[in-house]
């Protein structure tokens, strides 16, 4: 069922009189769920510590924990100014298919008609991105996951995740969503920058290839990118940017970049915050023209039920374990969301 929302012509350039249009608002998030591991052991990947026998005695009722606290979370998403959970959902770090349809069978989410794509990835740690949609709000048309490929110094393969990229129908227009988590900073920022850089370059290939069959595309990406706004692997690389009117057609708006300037963050490390997980798209999906789908606004949802309580991570995501301690927690990272809106009769 379409929502519609009343929204005064505040949001837009100037105010009118006290005209107000109608709109239909959808929901676009991304949320890393931070190890959503079954507690099966998995001999062809490292996910020995995620079982009942493992470093975390990671057992079916923290499991079950586990999902009860993501999918909370999920249905809440946007739903101040929605009244419903979104209607796509990007995830990462999930073990497999299993534990993805565990999170939409859940009695939080379970009535809200999701569906899930999902492909396994060769990432070492067993670990995957993937796709939850609301049947009655985007009509997948075609899914793939393409291969990031990284080689360290010696030559030896390095095993990641893959990109996922999924194109569809939404509200009578076509709209393609990608899917990441793009290899992280272990090492250090500096060494380990060349694996995002790539990243970057394959998640701009699969842009300019969608282009290239139709300039017109609307491409939405989302994930965790382990890089903030304003580094070179967006910066540079997707020619991403914070100001509209600076656009062309060889950029990508990056909404999130005005929040990382204001000094908001979705995850925290040594006392310092980070904005990686990040929602970026084409320049078609900005502007004033309402009569179709367009970026209205872009947050974290950051609740204080996601945030540690006290001690000296206070204010820090609620995370599974801390210090190797189980703390019941959520994951390490808030969501990130935006809306687009629709004008309506």
């Amino acid at each position: 069922m379409r929502l519609l929302i009343c929204l005064l012509v505040l949001i837009s350039t100037s105010l009118h009189g006290q005209q107000s249009k109608n709109y239909l608002i959808r929901t676009i998030a991304f949320y890393n769920c931070e190890n959503l591991f079954d507690t099966e052991n998995d001999s062809l990947t490292f996910d020995d510590d995620r079982t009942p026998e493992g470093r975390y005695h990671w057992t079916q009722e923290r499991l079950e924990q586990k999902i009860a606290n993501l999918t909370t979370v999920l249905s809440q998403i946007g739903a101040d100014v929605s009244k419903t959970s979104p209607d796509v959902i990007g995830l990462c770090e999930v073990e497999n298919r299993q534990v993805v349809e565990a999170l939409v069978r859940h009695p939080n989410l379970s009535n809200k008609g999701y569906d899930v794509i999902h492909f396994d990835s060769p990432d070492e740690r067993g670990i995957d991105v993937a796709l939850l949609y609301k049947k009655g709000s985007y009509l997948p048309t075609s899914f793939k996951s393409h291969r990031l490929l990284l080689f360290d110094d010696l030559g030896q393969r390095k095993y990641t995740r893959d990109q996922l990229v999924v194109g569809g129908i939404m509200d009578n227009e076509p709209i393609y969503f990608l899917v990441n988590h793009w290899p992280s900073r272990r090492g250090g920022p500096a060494k380990s920058e060349p694996h995002r850089i790539r990243a970057a370059l394959l998640n701009k290939r699969i842009i300019d290839s969608i282009q290239d069959l139709n300039p017109d595309s609307k491409i939405i990406a989302m994930g965790d990118l382990n890089d903030d706004p304003i580094d070179k692997s967006l910066k540079v690389i997707l020619k991403t940017k914070d100001d509209i009117a600076k656009l062309d057609s060889l950029s990508l708006y990056n909404p999130m970049e005005k929040l990382f300037k204001k000094g908001i963050g979705s995850l925290a490390y040594g006392d310092k915050w980070n904005l990686f997980d990040q929602i970026f798209m084409t320049p078609n999906l900005v502007g004033e023209h309402r009569n179709t789908l367009t970026f209205w606004k872009a947050g974290l949802f950051a609740p204080s039920f996601l945030k540690t309580e006290k001690g000296r991570f206070k204010g820090y995501p609620l995370r599974t374990y801390s210090g190797g301690t189980y703390t019941a927690g959520y994951s390490d990272h808030f969501p990130a969301f935006i809306y687009l809106i629709k004008e309506v009769e």
